[in-house]
Parts: structure tokens; sequence; C-alpha cells
């Protein structure tokens, strides 16, 4: 590739750095003339050493004075880089592979440090420590610095073993800003009056609090979890009755014994619904959600449980039988209640709404029913949005409709960041002649992790990097080829 059109590149262009690189390497191709000379700038590296950076004598006197700010120790580390392309400007002529190869050591350069730290710092095993990095990384954390948050708890009294358990409840928290995101909420709880030891017991326990961004609902979440932790060694049945809050601490309690995880409890004692508020009622809900199997540690529980306590026992027998004109028996519809509980609650206009939405797409209605009954999340899709990926899918892309009929839950995938992406990865191969003329099955395509996806049909070509390098371009990028 030439490098002016190297210099073009989208990846280029929207990263300052990469750009600033770019230019440099561009600006050497052109004539030693243009590019005279070196001359060093002191400064520092990220050991707080003294260190040399290296450039043309005109870069030099930008850094060293001519009223700008010196650079930052990433831009350092990118001009430092950029001298190898320096010394031999006819490299320019590069692929996309080694372009790609690059960006994948330096990621994994990064990677490693955070998990290696993860490690050594936290006791974590290297498996569960990439798995948090990467639940960092996918948050979109541009200015992530893990260091300055672990740095942050640590300087509010949180031990090790404080951090350790914060990190493997809510991964998140390394991907907040600490100075401008965690340091205010902080200084705003001590600042109401929490003590060390309670600041550390109760984020400790609950540590997704400092995810909440306004300050009354950060108060009110907080005390909240600390009238919890507060009443934990009291019998809930002492509890006064009567108020609403009384009977959302017995209530919430009473689910905590039953083995619902706090990450699910705590939402439902500052949320708007009432279904922690009543206590005969509650009782009954509860009950019945139980002796349908739902597993209490799941969100399906909690969401049972929300669903059947805003139904009235007249309303619920009024579901049951529209259903039953439509086709499914009572045992259908609680089968389908165990799999996606939000459907029951469903207007009769809007299921009609939806099914006539999937008979226009050409399913049949005994598709539909087969559809509805594997995944009844089917049910709470947009009409709309139902519309755009069938017609992808089935126009587009050629698969029938049954193949929708037997993996359902691709309707359920997001259409630009999943399955476009990766539909336009097996139509590459197939313009290439290298998956044969017949279509691959959807589930092979859809209905796996992107590893498995790229192991199977991009990883595989290994061989030949260009191609691999354009598929990764073709997956990455999720424009149609």
């Amino acid at each position: 590739m030439p490098i002016e059109e190297y210099v073009n590149q989208p990846f280029n262009q929207k990263k300052e750095m990469l750009r600033f690189m770019a230019n440099i390497c561009l600006k050497r191709s052109h004539g030693k003339e243009n590019y005279a000379g070196f001359s060093t700038v002191l400064t520092k590296n990220s050991a707080a050493k003294e260190s040399y950076l290296y450039c043309s004598v005109d870069h030099a006197d930008i850094l060293n004075g001519n009223g700008r700010k010196p650079l930052e120790l990433h831009k350092w580390r990118y001009l430092r880089d950029s001298l190898a392309f320096l010394q031999n400007p006819s490299a320019f002529s590069i692929s996309f592979s080694s372009a790609s190869a690059a960006a994948d050591v330096s990621r994994r350069k990064g990677n490693n440090f955070t998990v290696s730290y993860l490690v050594e710092s936290l006791g974590f095993n290297t498996k569960l420590a990439e798995s948090i990095w990467r639940k960092v990384t996918t948050e979109e954390a541009k200015c992530c610095n893990p260091d300055s948050v672990l740095t942050l708890l640590r300087s509010h009294g949180f031990t090790d073993s404080h951090i350790s358990t914060i990190i493997r409840t809510y991964p998140r928290l390394l991907s907040l800003d600490a100075e401008s995101s965690l340091a205010p909420k902080l200084r705003f709880l001590t600042s109401r009056g929490a003590s060390t030891s309670e600041l550390t017991e109760i984020l400790t326990k609950v540590p997704k609090i400092l995810g909440i961004k306004k300050d009354k609902a950060l108060s009110r979440y907080y005390d909240f979890v600390r009238e919890i932790i507060i009443v934990a060694d009291k019998s809930y049945y002492s509890l006064p009755e009567g108020s609403a809050q009384g009977n959302k601490l017995r209530n919430v309690l009473v689910l905590r014994d039953m083995g619902v995880p706090q990450r699910l409890l705590l939402p439902l004692l500052i949320s708007n619904h009432h279904v922690c508020c009543g206590k005969e009622k509650f009782e009954e809900t509860l009950k019945k959600v139980v002796e349908m199997g739902f597993e209490p540690a799941t969100f399906r529980f909690v969401e049972a449980l929300r669903m059947l306590y805003q139904l009235s026992d007249k309303t619920i027998q009024e579901k049951l039988s529209f259903y039953g004109k439509l086709g499914f028996s009572e045992g259908d519809v609680w089968e389908m209640f165990k799999k996606n509980p939000s459907f029951l609650p469903l207007s009769e206009k809007n299921v009609l709404n939806s099914i006539e939405a999937y008979l226009g797409l050409g399913f049949t209605r005994d598709e539909f029913a087969v559809l509805v009954k594997c995944h009844p999340q089917c049910l709470n899709y947009s009409a709309e949005l139902v519309k755009r990926k069938t017609e992808f899918l089935v126009k587009d892309m050629n698969w029938p409709v049954k193949s929708l009929v037997s993996n359902p839950t691709v309707l359920g995938y997001n259409l630009e960041k999943r399955t476009i992406p990766r539909c336009n990865v097996i139509k590459a191969l197939m313009s290439e002649g290298l998956l044969g003329s017949e279509l691959p099955s959807l589930g092979s395509v859809l209905v796996c992790t992107d590893h498995a996806f790229l192991k199977r049909y991009v990883m595989k070509h290994g061989d030949d990097k260009k191609l691999v390098a354009e598929l990764m371009a073709v997956f990455t990028g999720g424009h149609v080829s």
C-alpha cells in the first residue's frame, strides 16, 4: 500500500497519535531534506526516570519550547516507535495484516500488564484476571486507568481483600475514572458521616453503588443497603409492620435468606415497583414462584415475582383464556412464562400486532407458535426490529424462514454489532469460493461466541495472512461487502 494511502486510512485519521506518527513517516518518505537531522528532548519515562526522546530538529524545537506543552508519555512512545519507520521509508508498502499484527501486539502488551497486575497484586488466577480485563475493555473504557482506581480505594482504607472482592463482583469499576467519578462519590459518602469501617464494609458488599451517577440516588441506595446490613443479624419477624419501608426490609431479607443475591435484591429496594411493599400479597406471589421451580439465585426468579405480583388472579385467568384461543394450552403458557416472565403482562393488542408482523414476514401460524414456545421473548420485540432482522437474514442472506424458527434467539441479537459483521465475513468467503456453493447453517454463523466464529471461519485461513487481515477488517468494520 502506498504511504499516502496508508496515511489516509480511517484508523489513522480518527486517532490523533496514529495520524501524527503516519504524517512523520510521510514527511520522511518525501526526502531527507524535509526531515533533517536528529535532536534530543529530555523527558521522563513511566518510572519517573530521566530519558531522552529522539526526533528531528524541528520537532525537537516544538517539544522543547515555542509555547507548546510537553507531549504525554504515550505520545513519546508513538514517536519513539516511528523511528524504525523513518530509517526505512521503503517499508511503507505495507499490508493490512502487518498493521493488524502490530495492533494486536500492542493490545496484548496492555492486557498482559493488567492481567499480571491483577494476578500479582490481588491474588486472582490468570483465567479470572483475563475474564475481568475482558469485561473492562468491552465497556469502551477509552481512558481506563485501573491502577489509579486501586490506588484510590487503598487511600480510603480498602484492603487488598476488600478490593479483590469488589473487582470480582463489579469489574466495571476498573473502567471508571478515579478522579472525576469515584473520588467525588467517596468524598460525598464520607461527608454524610460514613466511617471508614462502614464505608469499606458496605461498598465491598455492594460495589455497584459506586456506579450511580446522581448524589440523591447514591445517598438513597447507600442508606437502604446500610439498613439491610444493620438488621442482617436481627430477626426480620420482629421488624415493625405497616410501613412500606418496614415491609421492604422484611421481604428483602426473606428473599436474601432464600438465596437471592444482593445484586438482584438491592434494585428492588429503590425501584418504583411495589413488589416488596406488601405482606400477604408478597407471600402469596412468592409461594407461586417457588412452586413453579424458579431458581432464587437467578434474575428470572425476581422477574417472575414482579410479573405475577402486578397481575390479579382474574387477570391471569383472562391471559390464559386469550392464549388458549390462539392455540396455546395452559401448560404452554406457563412453560413460556418460565423462559420469559415479562411476556405475560403484554396486552392482547400487542400480541395480535406481533402475530400479524410475523405472518407478514412469511412465517406460518404453526411456525410462529413454535417460535414463541421456544423463545417467548419474540413477543417482546418491536415489529420494526423483527422486520429489519428477518429481511436481512432471509432476503439478503438467503436463509429460509425455517432456519429462524429453528434458531429463534438470532432475532434477539444486535443487528449492527453481531449479525451484519459475521454475515459480511461469510459473504467475503463465498465471493472467494472458500465456502463452496452452499450457505453455512444459520446456527453455525450466529449462535456461537465471537471466539468460536472467528476460529471456525477466519483463523482457519491462518496460512494466508493477507486474507485473515482482510476478513478481520470486514468483521470489525461491520460494513456490507
